[in-house]
């Protein structure tokens, strides 16, 4: 029996506090700082992510024996090595890599570095300073538009520009790189050719030498119906995605997913959790466009409810280095998550609104993501509010059922996407 903490506060929190509160496994379950949804699941601690003095305390405090990493913040900013480093918390299992592994999604240069020196199939790519301003007006010249330009850094999902104007992407270059339009993020920029096709993320969980494939997923980032409008956090998902089919899948394993997890070993890179990829299949062929070094969100919702194995016990064997010894079993239905989001969002939008109706729902899975519990209501108080996410023979049934879930819930200037999964 393990006291486990779960950082982050999110719906991807809330869907792994609901996953390990049902193993055996878990005796007491603890969220830093968690949301609503967690409340009524573990107790939640009032520390954020980032401050790892403070959880060092509560860890100490409450005997955790166990650590989960939702956000990719406290990984970029070394809480694995933080841990090990330390006396009094290295027998802590922590489920995240280490800080230099989990460059691959704190910098877009390391992760297409990687990609390139480990044959994975990826984007053409030249990365720019400031100082190398000219030269990067010469690459944009050099591709065929729409022009893609990532800011280096963590820029929480907003950093990645696509324009079709080749003056436009010069004046966005030089905004990044010379203004700041991303702070500290965007002081190196890389600039790719621009992949054309469909876009799918791949899951995988390693233990720095073993990995295991989880379901995949599709998630729908932009705010309007038809992917139209600005980019959000992620607005629904779909697991599994129905155009993976046997063949696409092994070509995923063999060309992106085992030289993903040898290269970590080759350039020894330690890792233990998850490894997120995401991927765009240009003419049935996969790409790598991104790695995350963290389950990504609102995939989480929708890939969590359709493992049947205990969640601790998987995460025991990653940290005893024994994953090839477990068999992970999935459920073969369809699940489908659909984010419900503050009116404004992603622009700017009003907190404190009271939600109504969740108490009715019977046939969905609610994940809290920004709410929180005040008085006993529960109030927004973030832009992405609840994923609903529902479990059907195929993602048409499983759709259904969540927006039936959601006619029943309310709060002021709701807001969602009613065309998940248009492009299936």
């Amino acid at each position: 029996m393990m006291n486990i903490l779960i950082l982050g506060a999110g719906g991807r929190e809330h869907a792994f506090a609901w996953k390990i509160s049902q193993s055996p496994l878990c005796k007491e379950l603890f969220v830093a700082p968690g949301n609503s949804g967690t409340s009524a699941l573990a107790t939640n601690l009032n520390v954020t992510v980032t401050d790892f003095e403070g959880i060092k305390k509560h860890v100490l405090a409450y005997n955790i024996n166990m650590v989960v990493v939702g956000p990719e913040d406290p990984l970029v900013g070394g809480i694995h090595d933080f841990f090990i480093s330390d006396n009094q918390l290295n027998h802590v299992a922590v489920i995240g890599p280490e800080k230099a592994a989990a460059q691959l999604e704190g910098s877009k240069e390391f992760a297409k570095e990687f990609l390139v020196r480990h044959d994975i199939p990826t984007a053409a790519y030249n990365s720019f300073t400031k100082e190398t301003l000219e030269e990067g007006y010469l690459f944009l010249e050099s591709l065929d538009p729409p022009y893609v330009l990532k800011a280096d850094g963590l820029a929480a999902g907003k950093g990645v520009l696509i324009l079709s104007d080749i003056n436009e992407a010069k004046n966005e270059l030089k905004s990044m790189l010379v203004d700041s339009k991303f702070g500290e993020a965007s002081t190196k920029v890389v600039i790719e050719e621009f992949l054309e096709g469909i876009e799918l993320s791949c899951f995988v969980l390693s233990d720095g030498k073993n990995y295991k494939l989880l379901p995949t997923a599709k998630d729908y980032k932009r705010i309007g119906e038809g992917d139209k409008g600005l980019n959000t956090g992620g607005m629904g998902a779909i697991s599994p995605v129905p155009f993976a089919d046997p063949i696409l899948l092994s070509k995923i394993e063999n060309r992106i997913v085992k030289p993903t997890v040898d290269g970590l070993v080759k350039d020894n890179l330690p890792y233990k959790g998850f490894i997120f990829i995401g991927l765009i299949i240009v003419d049935d062929e996969p790409m790598v466009i991104e790695y995350n070094v963290r389950m990504g969100d609102p995939e989480t919702e929708a890939v969590l409810p359709r493992i049947k194995t205990d969640l601790v016990e998987i995460f025991q064997a990653i940290d005893s280095n024994s994953l090839d010894e477990i068999e992970i079993k999935i459920d073969e239905q369809t699940a489908v998550t659909v984010m419900l989001v503050s009116g404004g969002y992603p622009e700017k939008y009003e907190k404190g609104k009271e939600i109504i109706g969740l108490e009715d729902i019977q046939e969905s899975i609610i994940f809290h993501a920004g709410a929180s519990n005040i008085d006993g209501k529960i109030l927004t108080s973030g832009g992405r509010v609840l994923a609903v996410t529902s479990l059907g023979d195929n993602f048409r049934s499983a759709l259904k059922q969540s927006y039936k879930s959601i006619d029943n819930i309310r709060f002021e200037s709701m807001n969602y996407r009613t065309d998940i999964g248009f492009d299936l």
